[in-house]
C-alpha cells in the first residue's frame, strides 16, 4: 500500500519552485522519499559513501516509535542514492533483544563490518543495552558477534534510566584503539579491544558540566578525530538542536564549541552524523517533513560545510541545495533503478530474486537522476527491466524535467506476472552531454509495473 506521496514537499526550506507552466521541480532532500529514515550513521569504505538509517514503520503513532530493521544507503557522487533495503533486522539477528531497532552506527575493521545497536534487553537486568553484530559485506547478512548484549544497564557505573545505553558512536583513532561512545541524558565511553566485540577498559562517565556540554547534553552522541583534535557531535534539549564538543584526547576535557543547527520546525528530535569524504565535509541529520510524516515518521537530509580556520564548526543551516554532485552517472553501465537523486510516489522493496527494486509505480510518478553523462557519442537505444501484472503503462525518458524533452518511450504490457522479469527496449534521440534524466511513469488502472534496472546502449 503506498503511504508515502511526494506532492509538495516542503522541508525546512522550500523546496518547491512553481514554474510558469505549473511544473513542479524539486530539490533532493531528503535523502530518500520512499521509505521512513532516522538516525543516520555515514561510513567511507573504499571509495564510496555508505549511509545506514533506522527505519520508521509507516504505522508508527504520534505516541511511539516503531522502528526493527535498518537500511542501507550509498553513493559515490552525493546526489544519487542506491537504496539497499534492509541490512539488519533486530528481531532477526539478535535473540535476546526485546525488538526495538533503536540508534545505530557501522564501522569497517580488518575485513570485517562491525555494527553498533542499541535496543531493548529481554536477559538479565533489561533496561536498553548495546549489542554488535558483525559481517563480511556492508550489505551484511549480519550476525549477533556475542549471543549477547555488549553493554547492560548494570554495567554502566552510574547509570540513571533503563534507557541511558542509547545511540552508540565508535571511531578508530589514528594509534588504531577503538573506542565506543553513547548515552541519553548520560555520556559514556570505553576502549574496544582489536575484536571490536568486547571492551578492553572500565566503562567511564562523562560529567555533563556546561563547561564540557554547553546548556544540555541529551543524546545521540558522534565521535571522531580531525587533525589533532577530537569532536563531540550530539543532540541537545527537546525539541533537539544540535551542538558540538572539542578535546585534545578522546578521553577529554571536553570544551563546549556551539550550536551547530538550531531547533527545526520540522521535528522533535534530531541525530547528527558528520563525515569527510572526496575531501568535503558532510552533516546529516533528520528532519520528519516527508508527506504524512511526524516526529515518529523521520527523514535523514544532508548539508555541506566547511570548518572554520581554526577548526571550529559554523553554524549549518538547513536547506534544499546544499549539497553540490561530486560525480557523474555512466548511462551505458546497468544503473540499479532504486538509484535516485528524487523521487514522485514510488517505494522500494527487496527480494531474494533481483534484490531492491522500484514498485507501487502509478500515473505521473517519477524517478530524477542527476548529472548523467552520455559523453560526446549519443546512444542508440535505452533498455529496462519490468516486471507487470497488470495493464502496463509506459517510460518516458525525459531531459531536465518530468516533461522536458522526450528521448524515448518504452510500453509495457503485462509480463505475467509481479515477478517476472523481461527486458525491453526502445530507440532514443540524439544526446550528448550531461543532463538531470527523468523517467516518467504513465498509464491507467493503479498500480502500473515494476522496474529493476535501466541501461543506454
Amino acid at each position: 500500500m503506498k503511504t508515502i506521496v511526494i506532492h509538495g514537499l516542503v522541508t525546512c526550506v522550500s523546496l518547491i519552485i512553481i514554474t510558469a507552466l505549473g511544473n513542479v521541480c524539486y530539490a533532493d532532500n531528503p535523502i530518500a522519499q520512499t521509505i521512513f529514515t532516522a538516525d543516520p550513521a555515514p561510513m567511507v569504505y573504499d571509495g564510496t559513501l555508505y549511509l545506514y538509517t533506522g527505519h520508521d514503520e509507516d504505522n508508527a503513532p504520534e505516541s511511539r516509535f516503531i522502528m526493527h530493521d535498518y537500511q542501507c544507503f550509498s553513493t559515490t557522487d552525493m546526489v544519487n542514492w542506491t537504496h539497499h533495503g534492509a541490512v539488519l533486522d533486530i528481531r532477526k539477528v539478535f535473540a535476546w533483544s526485546g525488538g526495538d531497532a533503536n540508534a545505530a552506527q557501522c564501522i569497517y575493521r580488518n575485513g570485517k563490518f562491525y555494527y553498533y545497536v542499541s535496543t531493548a534487553n529481554t536477559d538479565g537486568p533489561g533496561g536498553v543495552a548495546l549489542g554488535v553484530a558483525v559481517s563480511d559485506s556492508p550489505f551484511g547478512p549480519f550476525k549477533d558477534a556475542l549471543g549477547k548484549a555488549l553493554v547492560t544497564n548494570d554495567r554502566t557505573k552510574a547509570a540513571r534510566h533503563s534507557w541511558d545505553d542509547l545511540d552508540p558512536s565508535v571511531f578508530i583513532d589514528d594509534d588504531g584503539q577503538a573506542w565506543l561512545y553513547w548515552g541519553n541524558n548520560a555520556c559514556y565511553y570505553a576502549e574496544l579491544n582489536e575484536d571490536m566485540i568486547s571492551l578492553k577498559s572500565e566503562i567511564s562517565n562523562i560529567q555533563l558540566t556546561r563547561e564540557a556540554f554547553g546548556p544540555d547534553f541529551e543524546e545521540a552522541p558522534w565521535v571522531y578525530r580531525r587533525a589533532d583534535q577530537y569532536y563531540l557531535w550530539y543532540a541537545s534539549s527537546i525539541p533537539e538542536s544540535i551542538h558540538y564538543s572539542i578535546a585534545k584526547s578522546p578521553v577529554g576535557p571536553w570544551q563546549y564549541g556551539g550550536e551547530v543547527m538550531k531547533i527545526q520546525e520540522t521535528t522533535a528530535s534530531n541525530h547528527p552524523g558528520v563525515i569527510e569524504y572526496k575531501g568535503r565535509s558532510y552533516l546529516f541529520y533528520q528532519t520528519d517533513s516527508l508527506p504524512n510524516g511526524i516526529d515518529k515518521r523521520r527523514c535523514v537530509c544532508a548539508e555541506e560545510f566547511k570548518y572554520q580556520a581554526d577548526g571550529s564548526v559554523p553554524e549549518i543551516q538547513c536547506r534544499a541545495d546544499n549539497v553540490e554532485p561530486i560525480g557523474t552517472i555512466d548511462p551505458r553501465v546497468r544503473t540499479e533503478a532504486e538509484t535516485m537523486a528524487w523521487s514522485q510516489g514510488v517505494e522500494t522493496e527487496k527480494n531474494e530474486k533481483v534484490g531492491v527494486y522500484v514498485t507501487d509505480i502509478d500515473n505521473a510518478d517519477y524517478i530524477k537522476i542527476r548529472q548523467v553523462n552520455f559523453g560526446n557519442q549519443t546512444p542508440s537505444q535505452f533498455m529496462a527491466s519490468v516486471a507487470c501484472g497488470s495493464n502496463g503503462g509506459q517510460i518516458d525518458v525525459r531531459l531536465g524535467s518530468p516533461d522536458g524533452r522526450l528521448l524515448g518511450r518504452i510500453n509495457v504490457k503485462n509480463t505475467g506476472d509481479w515477478q517476472t522479469w523481461e527486458t525491453l527496449s526502445c530507440r532514443v534521440k540524439s544526446v550528448t552531454g550531461v543532463h538531470d534524466l527523468y523517467l516518467v511513469f504513465s498509464g491507467v488502472n493503479g498500480e502500473l509495473f515494476n522496474i529493476d534496472w535501466w541501461k543506454f546502449e
